[in-house]
């Protein structure tokens, strides 16, 4: 029987590592695989997580990056950090289009902001200068959750390209506004930046909670892991990260590079 290990890995912050832990608990009980650990870093991934990995003994290790969509980091610096383990690295690209995630961020506006006549969601993501995949999962979350919710207009915005945060306010068309973090966990993104850029104390738009510890978070991420336990098994499973001559193998979104 092969030993597997799951690895949760995202940036350090006080926020961010209690999310994935109480993830990676959740997993632990459930028995979805032997071993599950929370492997952070600070700025840069390919330096401070090279040889701080431990895989322990397994023969087979998951990775799972705790991020809503693929940045560079995680398509470039994350998977080259983990090239070189003594296990044979299977990296899953991240979970954010999926869903259940859609679930949550609907279940995250209503307790900040329920639907009552015309409400607005303001879908805020980090965006990327050059990359397509904050754009696409925003874009899909919003078609869905203005087709599944009593929400009449669901707006994405973003900090790092268009539609920019700063003018999200005045694009949308309601009086009751929510403005809903499409982030896995708090961190200075959603403590300070979009606050400031949605000049949330000016009043007039209530502010949601972050993704965080909900429980279809955590069901999302074991469905991402049988998945690609599947694919492994398989004789035509992508080869692994931390095997291949390519520094990523994913099976979604991510660009072999």
């Amino acid at each position: 029987m092969t030993d597997e290990t799951l690895l949760l890995i995202g940036r350090e912050t006080p926020h961010g590592r209690e999310v994935m832990e109480t993830h990676a608990r959740r997993l632990r009980d459930r028995a979805a695989v032997e071993t599950v650990r929370v492997v952070t870093y600070e700025s840069d991934p390919e330096r401070e997580l090279r040889g701080a990995i431990d895989t322990g003994t397994a023969d087979r290790a998951f990775a799972i990056p705790m991020v809503a969509a693929h940045t560079r980091e995680t398509e470039t610096d994350v998977p080259r950090a983990l090239r070189g383990l003594d296990a044979a690295v299977e990296y899953v690209d991240p979970v954010g289009r999926s869903p259940a995630v859609t679930e949550a961020l609907a279940d995250r506006a209503r307790a900040a902001l329920a639907p009552a006549g015309d409400t607005s969601i303001i879908l805020a993501g980090f965006g990327s200068s050059s990359l397509p995949y904050q754009r696409r999962t925003a874009e899909y979350h919003a078609e869905r959750l203005l087709a599944e919710t009593d929400y009449d207009e669901v707006e994405p915005s973003f900090l790092l390209q268009n539609p920019a945060m700063e003018c999200a306010r005045y694009t949308v068309s309601n009086d009751r506004v929510v403005a809903v973090p499409l982030f896995f966990a708090h961190g200075p993104a959603t403590r300070e930046r979009i606050p400031e850029e949605l000049d949330i104390d000016r009043g007039g738009i209530a502010y949601a909670e972050p993704l965080g510890d909900h429980p279809r978070l955590t069901d999302v991420l074991h469905g991402a892991l049988e998945k690609r336990r599947v694919l492994a098994e398989s004789s035509d499973a992508t080869p692994a990260a931390g095997t291949a001559s390519n520094p990523v193998a994913t099976d979604g979104d991510g660009r072999a590079r």
